[in-house]
């Protein structure tokens, strides 16, 4: 879906150093990112950075493809909770249905209901490089759904019920994905 973002969005879609995440429709957003094979000191620097955007950006979740890199690497941050990075995750298990709004730090001020599992249980590797298994669900699962996607180079507008997708300014918002 090609999105045509409104004059009074663009302001939005510049990538600088208050708005480092990357943007549609750059071509990175849409690729399949790579396994990540070790935690180097590379990784580590691109957490970093990725904990940083998404502070800045006032946002729940973040993938590395949203910060120009195609390692599998995501951070999930629901508000309230503390930042949980997971390195090459896998969805093992889903259970039930959820349908609920999402936005998109690379598509500013878009929203839109998805329909997602309510729970899943993720494998993945923490920063340290350990194997950890977590079961999440409500808005944590709804947000590592969204998050493993841009892995796969699928965004929410590829899922949204087109009926619901909207323009609001995303500053009105206290959390986006």
């Amino acid at each position: 879906m090609d999105i045509v973002v409104p004059d009074e969005f663009k302001y939005l879609y510049v990538t600088n150093a208050e708005r480092p995440v990357v943007k549609i429709p750059d071509p990175v957003l849409r690729k399949i990112c790579q396994d990540v094979s070790s935690v180097s000191k590379k990784t580590e620097a691109l957490i970093t950075m990725m904990m940083n955007a998404l502070k800045l950006a006032n946002g729940i979740g973040l993938a590395a493809p949203q910060m120009g890199s195609l390692d599998r690497i995501i951070i999930v941050a629901p508000a309230g909770t503390k930042p949980l990075v997971l390195i090459n995750p896998v969805i093992t298990e889903r259970h039930g249905e959820q349908m609920g709004q999402e936005g998109c730090l690379s598509i500013p001020g878009l929203y839109g209901d998805v329909l997602r599992s309510e729970s899943v249980e993720v494998q993945a590797y923490d920063r340290k490089g350990k194997p950890m298994s977590y079961e999440m669900s409500g808005l944590p699962a709804r947000v590592i759904q969204h998050e493993v996607d841009h892995l796969d180079g699928i965004l929410f507008i590829d899922k949204v019920d087109m009926a619901t997708l909207h323009w609001s300014h995303p500053e009105a918002d206290d959390e986006v994905e």
